[in-house]
């Protein structure tokens, strides 16, 4: 996954400015990110203060992990079934 050009601080804030009337059009001409983009984070992080933002980041992080760790254990299983010849 590409890595964003923008903190979630920088993020919060720019939804910050469009919440207090800044026009989303100026705000993504000057801050160099597009409509739809702004639409995606507002989505995303809509109503977030940066420390709920950083906690999604560690719980999303940890998500992934995860499901490798479940991916390596479905894969031992299947393999150590094979070995032993047990049907399903």
């Amino acid at each position: 996954m590409k890595k964003s050009r923008f903190t979630e601080e920088q993020i919060i804030g720019f939804l910050k400015q469009a919440e207090a009337g800044m026009p989303i059009k100026e705000l993504c001409r000057n801050s160099g990110f597009s409509d739809a983009t702004f639409y995606k984070w507002r989505a995303k992080f809509g109503g977030m203060q940066v420390s709920e933002a950083q906690r999604l980041r560690e719980l999303e992080s940890e998500n992934a992990k995860l499901k490798r760790l479940l991916a390596e254990a479905h894969l031992d299983m299947h393999a150590l079934k094979s070995v032993l010849g047990v049907k399903r």
